[in-house]
């Protein structure tokens, strides 16, 4: 079964509907949302890939996402593959979107932010294993370790917009 979702262009206006892997193949910007979660103490959740994952496979990452399919807000497909993904249902709150060239296709990531402080049940389709590290110990491997180049890059820009008390810490993009 094919993937539709929205082709958009550089401010993020709809251009179309499209299967995702040809805006993948023609390099059509297409849109996900993302969530960067925290617990409790403040803890942001890192992620490894599954080796089987169709992006990626084996990068960490602390971004929590997907498609964005057709007519659903960043919100929504936020909340939806938290619930898929991880098997949480808890609010989301927009923090910024961004046009990434980086990748497999140039994106715009709707970036949202969670606490969640239930029980993970991750997708083991998506996800091989997680761990909740502080911001400082975040910024000692996000440089060293495979990390997916769209999750460090929003990484940044988290910690800089004043979410995290680690603004500034992770260097230049």
């Amino acid at each position: 079964m094919s993937e539709l979702v929205e082709h958009v262009d550089e401010q993020d206006r709809v251009l179309g509907v499209v299967e995702r892997g040809e805006a993948v193949r023609q390099h059509w910007p297409h849109r996900i949302a993302t969530t960067i979660c925290r617990d409790r103490a403040g803890r942001i959740l890192v992620l490894r890939r599954s080796e089987t994952h169709s992006r990626f496979p084996g990068y960490y990452d602390v971004m929590v996402g997907g498609a964005v399919d057709v007519g659903e807000s960043y919100e929504e497909a936020a909340a939806r593959e938290l619930s898929e993904e991880l098997g949480v249902r808890v609010p989301v709150r927009f923090m910024f979107k961004f046009l990434c060239q980086e990748g497999i296709s140039p994106v715009w990531f709707g970036v949202h932010e969670a606490v969640v402080t239930e029980p993970l049940i991750p997708d083991p389709g998506e996800i091989a294993r997680q761990g909740w590290l502080t911001e400082a110990e975040l910024c000692e491997v996000v440089d060293q370790r495979l990390f997916v180049p769209g999750g460090r890059k929003a990484l940044r820009r988290y910690l800089e917009s004043g979410s995290g008390s680690g603004a500034g810490e992770l260097g230049a993009e």
